[in-house]
């Protein structure tokens, strides 16, 4: 026989699929195995719940076709019956497709999968199963109630939805620690169950709603008093009154200890929408630092960076920092480092062009950004972040250690002269090229330009006096509830000559110590309410009026 040949059948091409559990709603309680197979992935088949959660970390390939659950109630009034989870993984599959099935928690305690992995399995189908952080533990870590504590004690998850008599008297009876998935509106019968079961109406409960998300929020009660609460918070009725909850009953749920344990609700920044209005390239890393805090970053570009109407003067400088013209090149920004950045990749060239230059860098963005390219600044000012702080620092030229007196300075089109100015005081020569233009982005959507005059955003960052302008120039003015950060006094005086009231300063020129001062007034705000015994809200939840003054 040849050894090309075979007498065994030729088997079917089949795909992949895996089973995928996306967690309760944080994207960061994604493990690194689920990444890896959402990178891989053809076709994602996701519960609209996490379908954003896993969307990010797919190709930008990836078909995702729309789940609908065909339910009894369809089938009943003669609804043409529409393709289901099953049969979409199925259909995916036997045409050769890696199949990622994504479902909310994990795919074995909260997933209803069972049947889906048995139809491969029939199928001859390969699958696997990626665990994911299930939403009762998750949501009950995040509400800040630990389920078992040294001592040990029985845990029970009951799904209220399915729960059988036997299983409410076998929790009602026993004095095991009670995660029951609910939903709002049925919490209260959910109360009166256990309490017909044997359990104290004393007995601690805590609720929580959209649990591990910024809008997550948990109210902490009895058994006996849970229906009141909710009444009391205007929580209840509520048209959103189907909304899933987590509520776990018993002594570790107590509000006392909760007030301790409680890490994710009580960030500075819990829940603010915050405005971010900055160059696209350049908000990320803010935006990034805000979500730590607990708040929800809105990046509104107001700035667009584009190349110089004329690029001969930029070609020339570039050319010239090869040959040898300059003695040093100033950077006042990471947009600057861009600029010259991608007219060395147009000439082929690379960091070690700058070989036998000094270089300046103005700020810790500017400075990061360089040491990205590969330069290490050999000069970053000392004090303040800016022009007049590098002139502080710089030295003037000294005709015997300096050979070449010439300064190059790629900036924007709309720079100010305070740097080209110190610099010849000192002693020298400078080329001051326009490496990229600076220009009003447009509008940004009807519904945020409505937030931002409206209250709907909670603070706005500013980074410089242009920010200021463009926005209140795309956008409009900012409403009177809205908390006014601005990085220095420059921004602040432009800020206040637009009519709006600075709350925080940063106490540098630095976006990120920007983001620390705001992240402390929010924390001294939230210690305000408790101390004075009130409920901790945000600040576009106030009513219109007064506002307070910034203090120094």
């Amino acid at each position: 026989m040849s050894p090309t040949t075979s007498n065994h059948p030729v088997l079917p091409a089949h795909g992949h699929v895996t089973f995928l559990g996306a967690g309760p709603g944080d994207p960061g309680l994604l493990t690194l195995r689920a990444v890896e197979a959402l990178a891989s992935a053809d076709v994602l088949i996701a519960e609209p719940h996490v379908l954003d959660v896993v969307r990010s970390h797919a190709r930008a390939t990836v078909s995702t076709p729309q789940l609908t659950v065909v339910d009894e109630a369809s089938t009943a009034a003669g609804i043409p019956a529409i393709r289901d989870a099953g049969n979409l993984v199925m259909e995916a599959a036997k045409g050769g497709k890696r199949v990622v099935r994504a479902v909310t928690g994990d795919p074995g305690l909260d997933g209803n999968t069972g049947e889906e992995m048995l139809a491969c399995a029939a199928a001859g189908i390969p699958f696997e199963v990626v665990p994911g952080v299930s939403t009762a533990v998750g949501v009950s870590a995040y509400a800040g109630v630990p389920l078992r504590d040294a001592h040990g004690s029985d845990v029970r998850f009951v799904d209220a939805r399915t729960a059988s008599d036997r299983c409410w008297s076998e929790v009602g009876a026993s004095d095991a620690t009670a995660v029951v998935s609910t939903t709002l509106d049925t919490v209260g019968a959910t109360a009166g169950e256990l309490v017909a079961a044997g359990r104290k109406p004393d007995t601690p409960m805590t609720v929580t709603v959209a649990g591990t998300t910024t809008r997550q929020r948990t109210w902490c009660a009895t058994l006996g008093t849970v229906a009141q609460v909710l009444k009391q918070a205007k929580v209840l009725p509520s048209p959103e009154g189907h909304q899933p909850v987590i509520a776990v009953v018993g002594e570790r749920s107590s509000a006392a200890q909760r007030d301790q344990l409680s890490w994710f609700e009580s960030k500075p920044l819990f829940g603010w929408r915050v405005l971010v209005p900055r160059t696209k390239e350049q908000a990320a890393s803010l935006s990034d630092q805000l979500s730590s805090y607990g708040a929800v970053p809105h990046e509104v570009p107001t700035i667009a960076v584009e190349p110089p109407r004329t690029p001969q003067q930029m070609e020339r400088a570039v050319k010239g920092l090869v040959t040898g013209r300059y003695e040093w090149i100033a950077f006042t920004s990471v947009n600057a480092v861009k600029a010259v950045r991608e007219k060395f990749e147009e000439y082929g060239l690379d960091a070690r062009a700058f070989a036998g230059i000094k270089v300046a860098a103005v700020g810790e963005q500017t400075a990061a950004s360089l040491v990205e390219f590969g330069v290490k600044p050999d000069l970053v000012p000392s004090g303040e972040q800016s022009a007049a702080g590098l002139l502080e620092d710089w030295p003037p030229y000294d005709p015997v250690f300096d050979p070449i007196d010439r300064v190059f300075l790629p900036r924007a089109d709309i720079a100010t002269e305070t740097l080209v100015a110190g610099l010849i005081e000192l002693g020298w020569e400078v080329d001051d090229v326009t490496a990229y233009r600076t220009v009003r982005a447009s509008p940004p959507p009807a519904d945020t330009r409505e937030a931002i005059k409206g209250g709907g955003f909670d603070a706005v960052l500013f980074t410089s006096s242009s920010t200021v302008r463009n926005l209140v120039g795309i956008a409009g003015k900012p409403h009177n509830v809205t908390v006014i950060a601005c990085i220095g006094p420059a921004t602040a005086k432009t800020a206040e000559e637009h009519g709006l009231r600075v709350d925080v300063m940063s106490p540098e020129p630095s976006v990120h110590r920007l983001a620390e001062a705001l992240a402390a007034f929010g924390a001294q705000r939230r210690e305000a309410a408790k101390e004075a015994g009130e409920t901790v809200t945000r600040p576009s939840e106030r009513r219109p009026g007064g506002r307070r003054r910034r203090t120094t």
